[in-house]
């Protein structure tokens, strides 16, 4: 997980001096994985560390900790995940923030930048290496968060919001939202959404990188169709169309009689969602959403084998 920049500075924008609680290394059971994280201000929160009485405690004492401190689950804090964790507690200002200068990652800790850890920045901004989320030789490194996955929704009906309103909290993902007119869409866009009106659609397929993840579901199967024939003439990770069993049969052939070989046709998930969570458009949208976080989550551990985020010589031992 990485540091999201943008939530924090609009957080801090919104209420002032802002708490943040991470979690930096973890022991046997945990709630929550490193990189977790919360803010929190007064008399408001978001984001979690996996609840219960750690997350109860961290928030209690969000202001006055600073730094490293570990946590025994079950001795400590009567939790029955029989782990450890350890937190990094700090708080955020627009002073601090207007400080930051790295934007591959984020390392603050005390005294000087251990050697470790300028190492780690060296590789992420000159070879694009992974950097870790924990303590290096007592500083706190993260990633910083840019979105790597662009998911495209074409049609901002119910179903549509339903789906963008699942996916705009995920971290990880860009998602750029198309539909004919701006008032199709609602007053309040999701913050980190990108929605544009376009009075031919299609004609923004070129634009969406060639390893998106595209969503159909706009309110004209005409348009739909012109949709689904653009993606198959230009690149895509994943492709989902909503309709029904019979409505795929009729695209398939009519996408064939646009010069689309069966293989290519085959690459587009139709009917999207889970069948058996219902209609609903909250329903539908939790079987797409499930079906987008499983394809990058595939993409994600296929890369993840091939490379190791921590260097041999780092320690994830608090200060």
């Amino acid at each position: 997980m990485a540091i999201d920049l943008e939530e924090l500075r609009d957080a801090v924008k919104r209420h002032g001096t802002v708490a943040r609680v991470v979690i930096a290394a973890v022991q046997g059971s945990s709630p929550r994985e490193p990189g977790a994280a919360m803010l929190l201000w007064p008399g408001g929160q978001s984001g979690s560390i996996g609840g219960g009485t750690l997350e109860y405690e961290a928030s209690r004492q969000a202001f006055t900790r600073r730094g490293a401190s570990r946590h025994a689950l079950g001795p400590e804090l009567g939790q029955c995940c029989g782990g450890s964790v350890t937190l990094w507690t700090e708080t955020w200002d627009a002073d601090s923030l207007s400080e930051i200068r790295d934007s591959a990652l984020l390392a603050r800790g005390p005294g000087a930048r251990p050697l470790a850890v300028a190492r780690i920045a060296e590789r992420a901004r000159s070879r694009g290496a992974p950097v870790p989320t924990g303590l290096v030789d007592g500083w706190m490194v993260e990633p910083v968060l840019h979105p790597q996955n662009p998911v495209w929704i074409w049609g901002a009906g119910h179903v549509g919001r339903a789906i963008v309103s699942l996916l705009a909290p995920l971290p990880d993902l860009a998602i750029t939202w198309v539909d004919t007119a701006n008032d199709r869409f609602p007053q309040q866009v999701p913050q980190g959404v990108t929605a544009i009106p376009a009075a031919e659609p299609a004609l923004l397929m070129p634009r969406a990188p060639g390893d998106a993840a595209h969503i159909i579901l706009t309110y004209s199967h005409a348009l739909d169709l012109t949709l689904c024939h653009a993606a198959l003439g230009h690149r895509f990770g994943f492709c989902g169309l909503i309709g029904s069993r019979t409505k795929w049969a009729r695209f398939k052939s009519r996408l064939a009689d646009l010069g689309h070989d069966r293989a290519q046709i085959d690459r587009i998930t139709c009917p999207i969602g889970q069948k058996s969570l219902g209609k609903h458009p909250q329903a539908i949208a939790i079987g797409v959403a499930a079906e987008i976080v499983d394809h990058y989550t595939s993409i994600t551990n296929r890369s993840e084998r091939t490379s190791s985020a921590w260097p041999t010589h780092s320690s994830a031992s608090p200060a």
